[in-house]
């Protein structure tokens, strides 16, 4: 039996014409300013750290891609009791991951690489257990690149170094994310 259903088909349409257009002017329309500032400077983070431009812009246009597909999803009431159960959780372990950051660059030497890691993989997994009937395997691999890549100890180390060389971005990503926790957004 064939079920078409225009509404399925609109949501079809509407992911994949946000997923083409995540760029930096378009976004606007989707991210505040401040969650703004802070992808810049984990792009700056990433284009540092790997040394390749294209690679850095990746792992940002995909996880621009992935917030906007769950906030479609999320508007278009697509998610059952469950998932949704699920998403709460996810956003609980993220404010749990913005404090946690927050608390290991105020006080020097207390960052503990396998506890980010820990809870940037713990959202990973979140994440794609809220999206697994959702989006498409390609859209699971741009979660896994994502959190796989800020996940890295060695990434994860350099950024939290005191001396090191992404200080001033860190400033600027905690600064970001007492924001964003302020604000109830996160």
């Amino acid at each position: 039996m064939d079920a078409f259903s225009a509404k399925d088909m609109a949501l079809k349409a509407q992911k994949k014409i946000l997923s083409s257009m995540a760029t930096k002017s378009s976004v606007q329309m989707f991210i505040d300013d401040t969650t703004s500032e802070i992808l810049d400077e984990l792009y700056s983070v990433s284009k540092q750290y790997s040394g390749n431009k294209s690679e850095a812009q990746k792992v940002i246009k995909d996880l621009i891609k992935i917030a906007v597909k769950i906030g479609v999803l999320f508007r278009n009431n697509r998610f059952n009791t469950e998932e949704l159960a699920v998403a709460q959780e996810f956003k609980k372990k993220l404010h749990q991951g913005a404090m946690t950051a927050i608390s290991f660059y105020e006080v020097d030497f207390t960052f503990d690489k396998t506890v980010m890691e820990e809870i940037l993989t713990s959202c990973r997994d979140l994440l794609l257990k809220l999206v697994n009937a959702h989006l498409t395997p390609k859209s699971h691999g741009r979660i896994n690149h994502v959190f796989n890549h800020y996940s890295d100890p060695d990434l994860l180390t350099k950024l939290y170094d005191p001396s090191g060389p992404f200080r001033s971005n860190l400033t600027k990503i905690c600064k970001g994310l007492n924001k964003l926790l302020e604000d109830g957004t996160i």
